[in-house]
């Protein structure tokens, strides 16, 4: 694996802290950002001024971008290159299962592997390297990405063969996430309301089967603190669920909590915008924590 050369596109929130651990790591890495790669490049990597130079440089490519639309614009602008020795692609967003589906076309057509494989874990996650990244493709390629793979994340899982089975599993996951964020929110207003103490309840709830990642994290940690800084924004966890909803009415599947689990989102990133996902919290409630 060290004789591979691998590039990084979109050196964003989640895309930076994953190619500082590549490179980390020991392994040949070039960066591009179209935001500004010089910048952003981590210790370690080359910056180059182009996707056509990364792609140039590259056996294997990773994409951490924000959505769909710029995913399947930079397949298209892959398939259309002469010059690359990129023969795979493992993108990292998420993008939804039809983005997905459509990328892994574009680039199977041009003689490109792509690999669907969305990560879970948040900014802190992907500093530490502890993120969950879900792989959508062929068992073997996976193989012979382990080790670079295991460089930025902790928890490595095949979940189908296919482009778009990484974006089902991120989706569902996200959808849960953000359920819990929101109902937990209810919840905890609801017990203050009673008297209760956040941290008590926080406490009992954690050893109890209401037990989940907001009371086990997210309100302990960055609720109750005041700090409301998981490094995850609103608009891409209302983006993530709208997905979820999306794609389970395509696929036909029951979307009844999923609706009001969406309408919460949407008019939380309204009221707040730009804002941390875990201000859901004073959205609902109104006020702070503390």
């Amino acid at each position: 694996m060290t004789d591979m050369r691998f590039g990084f596109a979109g050196l964003g929130q989640m895309g930076g802290p994953m190619a500082a651990n590549i490179a980390g790591g020991g392994f040949s890495l070039s960066v591009f950002d179209t935001a500004g790669t010089a910048e952003r490049a981590p210790e370690g990597s080359r910056a180059v001024d182009s996707l056509d130079q990364l792609a140039a440089n590259a056996d294997t490519l990773f994409l951490s971008l924000p959505d769909g639309s710029v995913s399947l614009a930079v397949a298209q602008e892959l398939a259309a290159m002469k010059e690359r020795t990129t023969t795979v692609v493992i993108d990292l967003s998420t993008i939804g299962l039809q983005a997905a589906r459509e990328a892994g076309r574009i680039l199977k057509d041009a003689g490109i592997i792509y690999i669907d494989a969305p990560v879970s874990g948040g900014q802190a996650g992907a500093r530490a390297g502890t993120i969950t990244v879900m792989w959508g493709g062929p068992e073997d390629v996976l193989e012979r990405h382990r080790d670079v793979m295991l460089s930025f994340c902790k928890n490595l899982f095949h979940v189908g063969d296919e482009a778009g089975q990484g974006q089902a599993a991120k989706l569902l996951n996200n959808f849960l996430s953000g359920t819990a964020m929101a109902a937990t929110s209810e919840a905890v207003a609801f017990g203050l309301s009673q008297g209760l103490d956040m941290k008590k309840l926080l406490d009992v709830v954690n050893v109890s089967t209401g037990q989940n990642t907001a009371t086990s994290d997210k309100f302990p940690n960055r609720i109750l603190t005041g700090t409301y800084d998981a490094g995850f924004k609103t608009a891409l966890l209302t983006k993530d669920v709208q997905l979820f909803l999306d794609n389970a009415k395509a696929a036909g599947t029951p979307v009844e909590i999923a609706e009001t689990v969406v309408d919460v989102w949407r008019r939380c990133n309204e009221a707040l915008p730009d804002s941390d996902f875990t201000r859901i919290y004073q959205f609902v409630t109104g006020k702070d924590a503390k």
